[in-house]
């Protein structure tokens, strides 16, 4: 990023946080994707907060953004395994917040399994948790009951432009690893399997792309939404992957499970949206599936009379080339540094919400301000 655009950046999160300005002083705990626009984000959220700890998630991390953050900031290891265990991760809280006014940074639900816990026991006091995505939106809509308040600005207007745009970079980077083994999608038959925004974005883009698309989702409703695009419809996963020759997954909650891999047509292409231990059961797979890397990206499964390619080891394949998608991203930051300021004023009760529209409509007004140029 050019300085004229550094300036721009660090200048509009200004105005956010003055036009959202923190209650009572709190401390956040920050899960995040690592990428080059991203300290940009965590200045603006350690104007309004102590940042305890950033918690990069592993698969996006961009090397020289990781060796700049760590300079400013306290860094951690991230892992499924650190929040599944609640006494764990109450331990962790306590070591690195202990006693203070937590607010939760999430991407992905990494919180969930733990949040009763930590919400009852730890010695601060939870004032609630934002989360970015659908899949973590999914996995804290699933709990029984919320012990605080949860901000999703997963389903925000704000974030269309961006989904619209991650879908794009999917395509673009499932087609240059492609492209790097001496293949081509072109004309090809391709099965999305998640018609949300992401999803649809993805199905839009491959169809101009002269691929013959198919979609299978869950929701019969998201399948009549889709029919209704053009594209061609399957009511199961078996019969939406059979003739597939690349297999896009964009569900946010385990797309294929061990038995549908099975169904994969030899030579197919697998290639996923976000973490792979949220969209594919790769892990079981191992000691049944011969592993051989054919590329640095791309990795060849086989037994006897079945083989198929994954792409990214399964994770989100677009951040293998930094999963850009412009300006559009500071708009759902500045919706989280808005939501985090609500929380710190103790804006909601108990229980998953969204912001409200005149804030989304404030930030849109700021984000012209200073991009619509």
């Amino acid at each position: 990023m050019e300085s004229p655009e550094k300036a721009r950046l660090e200048a509009f999160f200004r105005q956010i946080t003055t036009r959202f300005p923190p209650g009572e002083h709190v401390t956040t705990l920050i899960i995040t994707h690592l990428l080059s626009e991203r300290p940009a984000f965590l200045r603006a959220m350690a104007a309004m907060s102590t940042v305890g700890a950033v918690l990069p998630k592993p698969r996006s991390v961009d090397r020289p953004t990781l060796e700049k953050v760590r300079r400013a900031f306290t860094i951690h290891d991230l892992s499924r395994e650190l929040f599944a265990d609640s006494t764990r991760a109450l331990e962790y809280l306590e070591d690195t917040a202990g006693g203070r006014n937590v607010i939760l940074m999430d991407i992905g639900g990494y919180f969930a399994p733990c949040l009763d816990t930590l919400v009852e026991k730890f010695s601060g006091r939870i004032l609630g948790v934002v989360e970015d995505t659908e899949n973590g939106h999914q996995r804290y809509a699933t709990l029984d009951r919320l012990p605080c308040p949860v901000v999703s600005v997963a389903r925000s207007p704000l974030k269309d432009c961006e989904d619209h745009l991650v879908g794009r970079s999917i395509v673009f980077s499932t087609d240059a690893l492609v492209r790097a083994r001496g293949d081509i999608l072109t004309s090809r038959n391709a099965c999305v399997i998640g018609f949300g925004k992401v999803g649809r974005a993805i199905a839009q883009t491959l169809r101009a792309q002269d691929l013959r698309v198919t979609v299978h989702d869950t929701d019969p409703v998201k399948r009549v939404q889709a029919h209704s695009h053009g594209f061609r419809t399957s009511a199961s996963t078996a019969e939406a992957l059979r003739e597939a020759e690349l297999v896009l997954c964009a569900t946010g909650n385990l797309a294929l499970r061990q038995g549908d891999f099975s169904a994969l047509r030899n030579g197919a292409y697998l290639a996923s949206v976000t973490s792979s231990e949220d969209e594919l059961e790769l892990g079981s797979l191992h000691g049944l599936y011969k592993r051989t890397p054919v590329s640095e990206h791309l990795t060849r499964y086989e037994i006897t009379g079945h083989y198929f390619y994954v792409l990214a080891d399964g994770g989100a394949v677009n951040f293998v080339h930094g999963a850009a998608v412009g300006s559009y991203i500071h708009l759902v930051q500045a919706e989280i540094l808005a939501a985090t300021a609500a929380l710190s004023h103790g804006r909601f009760e108990s229980g998953l919400h969204e912001m409200p529209t005149p804030d989304r409509q404030a930030i849109a007004r700021i984000w012209f301000d200073y991009f619509d140029r």
